[in-house]
This record gives structure tokens, sequence and C-alpha cells, in this order.
């Protein structure tokens, strides 16, 4: 978001209204899940261990408080977690075998691909297929390929077949969605729609 802000603010209004899913499960918390344990929001103390030092960033914006304090309190690095396992001579090898809590739920197959590379785009068209088919995305309508001269980008199509009766109106159309690994791709895919050298409906960087 703040690349998009800092150097393309004009196309903003294409982003995705939807938060990370790191900023999705600290509102939820803090809302949700402290109202299903009787606590306040400022109760609960969010930690989210990611890859990225750029969710130190997020966690911070101001709009990210939708319990009415801050919904994720602190963002370890993975390397950071790593460090303080190694500090604490915690030893995974001899630890105990532990059931794994689930206080919201179960996962879902799409839920459980959307930290790789892809994974948002794949789980997103899986569901919006899913909704509008009421079958599963069909795996061979599927067509991911690289696209010539641009390393760390790929892009896929799916035409739209067997829609339900309140979405017959995307009968036979092709849906279009490219992935970019890394903001300098991202670039790169964004100056192609601009220049009018590509056009697509989903774009996951």
């Amino acid at each position: 978001i703040k690349f998009m802000e800092h150097y393309y603010p004009d196309m903003t209004g294409n982003l995705s209204t939807c938060k990370s899913p790191q900023q999705m499960f600290g509102a939820i918390a803090k809302t949700y899940y402290a109202e299903k344990i009787g606590k306040k929001a400022e109760d609960i103390y969010v930690v989210s261990v990611m890859p990225c030092t750029a969710k130190k960033f997020e966690c911070q914006r101001p709009e990210m408080d939708d319990s009415g304090v801050q919904d994720v309190d602190a963002v370890l690095t993975t390397r950071e977690l790593g460090r303080m396992i190694k500090q604490a001579g915690i030893d995974f090898t001899r630890l105990p075998d532990e059931k794994m809590d689930a206080p919201l739920g179960i996962s879902t197959g799409a839920a459980d691909i959307f930290a790789n590379t892809g994974g948002v785009m794949e789980a997103a068209l899986r569901t919006a297929w899913e909704i509008v088919t009421g079958k599963p995305l069909p795996f061979d309508n599927l067509h991911v390929k690289p696209i010539a001269g641009l390393d760390g980008v790929k892009e896929a199509s799916a035409k739209v077949t067997g829609a339900l009766p309140d979405w017959k109106f995307l009968e036979g159309a092709t849906l279009k969605v490219a992935v970019a690994h890394g903001l300098s791709n991202a670039r790169k895919v964004i100056e192609r729609i601009r220049n009018k050298q590509a056009d697509y409906h989903f774009i996951e960087v």
C-alpha cells in the first residue's frame, strides 16, 4: 500500500479494500474473539510473526484500529523469532507433541496456501469460482505461464463455464490474473498496464 501511495497515487483506487491476513486477524482477535472470551480489546496483546519487515510499519498505520486500539500490537520477523528461540535454548526436537489450538475454528486449503507466492491469487480465484459456479475450480481450466521477458511475473487465465443463474452474465468471460514476485516486478506489471500492454482483473504482489 505504501508503495502505491508513494509511486502510483492515482491508482490507489484499484487496490483491494481487504486488509492483509495479519490485520484481519488482529481486528477479529480484538473484537469477535475478545467478546467470545469475555475480554476487552485493550486486555489482548496481539503479536504476529511475519517474514516481511514491512509488516512492522503496517500494524502502526492509524486506520488499523477497528477495535478502538491498535489491532496488532507487535510484529516479529521470522529471523527475530529464530534468534529468540536460540537465545532461550529451546530445542524443538525435545519438545513433546501437542495438538494445535484452534480458537477460531478449522482452516481451509485456500487459507493454507495464502502465504505462498501466488497463494492469494489462487485462493481468491478458487473462492470466486465456487461462488459463481457452485463447483470447485477445475485446475485444467487454469493456465499459468511466465510472461516473456519478465522474470518473477506469471499470469493465468480461466474461462467461466457453468455459471449459476445469478451469475449468468459472467458465462464465457475469461478471468485474467497475474502474480508479481516483489515490488520491482510489481512496477513492471503496473507500467505494462499503463502502457496498455496488459489488462488484468486481479494482481497479487
